[in-house]
């Protein structure tokens, strides 16, 4: 393939930093096993930083960000991968350090790929993206510590956001007992289509003060917050329970004291989507196209945006107006 494709691209100099679609040619894409003719990206708050001068994930200029793709082969030296095989891709380097998902090719190592399972299009797949994939690895190492739907109920805070509003569907679906909370009083509607049997404020949640040991509200805790919101939230867990921690949205401190882990036996277990291993990723996936896949996936993307629409998209994420999932279409 000669002819150029289209790309977003951000580039920083000494005195301008820009965000603008330009035209690409294959020989400007990176090394890669695997040539991926992309269907569908989606809109991660990682991504939203990769858009601004100052956000401390792109090291190198110009640069493609998109930290999740899903789409279909267009090449492959890997003998894992064949010409039209659907497959997905997400973290590692993609849209770190290596050219993301936000263009219409892309290339990468093998050992990024992932076959599409039946049960998912690459509009679904994306429709959870790496989002998702965080929401479903949380509720994973939950039930793995012991978690079911009969120790009572689940709290998920930054309801509305990426990670939050996927684990609510998730959960929901799982049969879990499901209380959402939100800084966005206007979204209880929303939270509760996706299967949410409660919803509370962020202050409920997180008050200004609290007890090092308050009432043992939450079997388990889905945080992609952080901050002060964990630190309640594991003041407030049940005996044995377990809050499941991937993100940082309210901060990377967390004060809290040893009472909940030594009187009540709780745990914080951490979540990492970036470096997961394929083994568990791939069966992760299966389960988001199977028994953790909610009715009417599709429905709860917010918005379906192209590459002309995603610069005001990346900067809506930045300043906290995120609701549910945003793809782009290439």
């Amino acid at each position: 393939m000669q002819e150029p494709f289209r790309a977003l691209v951000v580039n920083k100099t000494e005195t301008d930093f820009s965000v603008q679609v330009q035209d690409l040619h294959l020989q400007d894409l990176p090394e890669g096993d695997v040539t991926i003719r992309v269907a569908y990206s989606s809109v991660n708050y990682k991504d939203g930083l990769a858009s601004t001068p100052n956000g401390k994930i792109v090291r190198t200029y110009p640069f493609v960000p998109g930290i999740d793709l899903a789409g279909t082969v267009a090449e492959s030296k890997d003998p894992r991968f064949t010409e039209g095989q659907e497959v997905i891709v997400t973290s590692y380097e993609l849209g770190v350090s290596h050219y993301g998902g936000f263009s219409e090719y892309a290339r990468v190592p093998g050992d990024w790929v992932v076959p599409l399972p039946a049960g998912l299009t690459t509009k679904e797949a994306m429709a959870f993206g790496t989002a998702g994939l965080t929401a479903a690895l949380s509720i994973h190492k939950l039930e793995q510590n012991g978690l079911t739907p009969e120790q009572g109920p689940v709290l998920v805070t930054g309801a509305t956001g990426g990670v939050g509003s996927t684990a609510v569907a998730m959960l929901a679906k799982l049969g879990y007992h499901v209380v959402a909370s939100t800084g966005k009083a206007g979204e209880a509607e929303f939270l509760q289509s996706l299967g949410a049997k409660e919803v509370i404020s962020r202050e409920e949640a997180a008050p200004e003060t609290f007890p090092p040991l308050g009432k043992q509200r939450w079997a388990a805790v889905v945080d992609p917050v952080g901050g002060k919101t964990l630190a309640a939230a594991v003041s407030n867990l049940k005996y044995g329970g377990s809050a499941a921690v991937s993100g940082l949205t309210g901060g990377s401190s967390v004060a809290t004291t040893v009472f909940p882990f030594i009187l009540r036996g709780v745990n914080i277990l951490g979540v990492d989507s970036v470096y997961c291993p394929m083994e568990l990723r791939a069966a992760t996936w299966q389960r988001m196209a199977t028994d953790m896949k909610p009715e009417g996936l599709l429905n709860y993307i917010a918005q379906e945006v192209t590459l002309d629409g995603l610069p005001e998209v990346l900067a809506a994420i930045l300043r906290g107006e995120a609701r549910g999932r945003t793809i782009v279409k290439l």
